[in-house]
C-alpha cells in the first residue's frame, strides 16, 4: 500500500535525489534507485557496507525528505521483544487488578491482556503510525543482533505485522518504509535477505565528498575541502582498522578550521589526525607510510 500523495511527491528516481539533496545527504543513482524502489514498492531495503559511508544517515535524511516519523531500532546483541517491539505494562495491569479488587469486581484474562495494557517499541509503534504518510523504520546494525532476533523479524517485514500471544496478529494500516541497515560484522540470513531490496553503499569518490562537505560545512575553501577529501582517499587505501568515513572526513575539517589551518599540510595533519584515525594502530600506519605522501605533499 502506498500513501496517496507518494507517487506525486516521487514520480522518479530524480525527484527522490533531489528531495534528499535538500536535506543535505547527497546520493548517488545506484543508492537513490535502492530508496526510490523501497518507497514506492513498500519493500524493505537493506543496506550494507564499511562504517561511515552514510547508510544510517540515509535513512534519516528519507525520513526528512519525506516529512515523516523516523523509527530508529539500533541492534545489540541480545536484543529481545521486549525492548524492540512490545511489552505488557505491569504496572498498570497490577494497579487495574487492586482498583477492581476494591470495587468487588471479577478480573479476567482479557480485562488484563488488551491493547491498552500493551507498550509499543520502535517496531510495533511504526505498524501503528496512522499516516497519511508511512513512517521511516531505521533497523541500524542488524548483523548485531542474534538469528533468533533475525528471524522474528521475517514475519514483521514480510506482512507488516506482529503477533502477540495474548492478542492475535496486529496489522499495519499504514506499512512503513523499512531500512535495515548492516556493517557486516556477520552474514545476515538469505531468508532475510529475501525480503530485502540490496544496495551496497561504496565510499564517495573525491568529488562528492567534496560536494558533501561544502554542503554541510558552508563558507569552507574548495581547496582545503579537495585535499582532506583526496587525504581520506589515500588513508583509506593502507591496511587499516576503521577506514575513514565521510563522518570523519568532516571531523578533520572542521578539526583543522578550529586549530587555524588554512591548507593541509605535515604539521596540520599530525595535530589533527585523531579527527580521522580512531585506532593507534591505523595512526602508526599511516606514519609509517608517510604523512606527507598520504596527504599529497
Amino acid at each position: 500500500m502506498t500513501a496517496p500523495d507518494l507517487p506525486e511527491l516521487l514520480p522518479d528516481v530524480g525527484a527522490l535525489a533531489a528531495l534528499m539533496r535538500k536535506t543535505g545527504y547527497l546520493t548517488d543513482v545506484g543508492l537513490a534507485t535502492a530508496l526510490f524502489c523501497a518507497t514506492r514498492l513498500g519493500q524493505p531495503l537493506l543496506l550494507e557496507g564499511e562504517a561511515g559511508v552514510g547508510k544510517t544517515s540515509a535513512a534519516l535524511a528519507l525520513a526528512t525528505a519525506l516529512d515523516t516519523r523516523l523509527l530508529r531500532m539500533q541492534c545489540y546483541e541480545g536484543i529481545d521483544i521486549a525492548e524492540a517491539v512490545y511489552e505488557w505494562n505491569y504496572p498498570r495491569q497490577l494497579l487495574a487488578i487492586r482498583v477492581a479488587e476494591a470495587e468487588g469486581k471479577d478480573v479476567t484474562t482479557g480485562d488484563l491482556f488488551h491493547r491498552d495494557f500493551l507498550i509499543d517499541r520502535p517496531l510495533l509503534q511504526a505498524l501503528a503510525h496512522p499516516g497519511p504518510r508511512p513512517a521511516v523504520l531505521l533497523i541500524d546494525e542488524i548483523d548485531r543482533a542474534d538469528e533468533h532476533f533475525e528471524a522474528y523479524l521475517l514475519e514483521m517485514l514480510a506482512e507488516k505485522s506482529v503477533t502477540v500471544p495474548e492478542l492475535g496478529t496486529l496489522r499495519s494500516t499504514v506499512p512503513p518504509i523499512c531500512v535495515l541497515t548492516s556493517n557486516r560484522t556477520r552474514d545476515v540470513h538469505d531468508a532475510l535477505k529475501r525480503r530485502c531490496l540490496y544496495h551496497w553503499i561504496e565510499h564517495p569518490d573525491v568529488a562528492r565528498v567534496v560536494q558533501i562537505i561544502r554542503s554541510r560545512v558552508p563558507g569552507v575553501d574548495e581547496a582545503l575541502a579537495t585535499a582532506v577529501a583526496a587525504a581520506a582517499a589515500r588513508l583509506r587505501g593502507l591496511d587499516l582498522q576503521k577506514p575513514p568515513g565521510t563522518a570523519e572526513v568532516i571531523d578533520w575539517l572542521r578539526a583543522l578550521q578550529v586549530l587555524g589551518h588554512p591548507t593541509l599540510d605535515d604539521a596540520a595533519a599530525a595535530a589533527t589526525l585523531g579527527s580521522v584515525l580512531k585506532y593507534k594502530e591505523d595512526q602508526e600506519a599511516a606514519i609509517a607510510a608517510g604523512l606527507g605522501r598520504m596527504i599529497g605533499v
